[in-house]
């Protein structure tokens, strides 16, 4: 997940450069035929963009709540400790979503002050300084999910190490050698 969630947050992080520096291209050009087509492309990539910091940061929260479940269902069925590992598993998951919902939360204030200044209703420093947050926010985000994300996977890790000792304790396969025999 460390790998998908890196890519997708680079692509998010182009995406939102790439959208605020055809926006600033768009605010410099005389209002003619040639600004409606760098402003349609500003658009269509705000739209992009918009919709991938939602995709994202909801992928995170799928992500934790489901890996979390995992944790939680395993931890039963072997009776494992809730300390360390299903405790650290709902620690990560409050340390991720606020950040990861703030960020969806400003994405979606940038795309409407965008259209208030599309309908030439508000001011464009509403939309500049919305848009401005929003990487930092996301920045800032992508950050607290990455060291979250990787150190979940150490959680499942160590998880699945715990399972394999005690099914060995019990005279029973490992996960491994009872997938071969599927």
């Amino acid at each position: 997940m460390t790998r998908i969630f890196t890519t997708l947050a680079a692509v998010v992080t182009l995406s939102l450069l790439a959208t605020m520096a055809f926006g600033f291209w768009s605010m410099a050009l005389d209002k003619d035929a040639f600004y409606k087509d760098i402003y349609l492309v500003h658009f269509c990539l705000g739209l992009f963009t918009a919709i991938a910091i939602l995709l994202v940061h909801s992928i995170i929260f799928t992500y934790f709540l489901g890996t979390g479940r995992w944790v939680k269902e395993v931890g039963i069925a072997y009776r494992l400790p809730d300390e360390p590992l299903p405790k650290l598993t709902r620690e990560l998951k409050r340390t991720a979503f606020p950040p990861a919902l703030f960020s969806m939360l400003i994405g979606i204030a940038t795309a409407a002050a965008g259209a208030g200044r599309q309908l030439e209703e508000w001011h464009w420093g509403i939309h500049l300084t919305l848009a401005l947050l929003t990487l930092a926010v996301n920045l800032w985000a992508f950050r607290i999910e990455y060291r979250c994300v990787s150190t979940n996977a150490g959680v499942i890790d160590a998880v699945l190490a715990e399972v394999d000792r005690i099914r060995a304790e019990r005279g029973l396969l490992t996960n491994a050698e009872a997938l071969k025999q599927v």
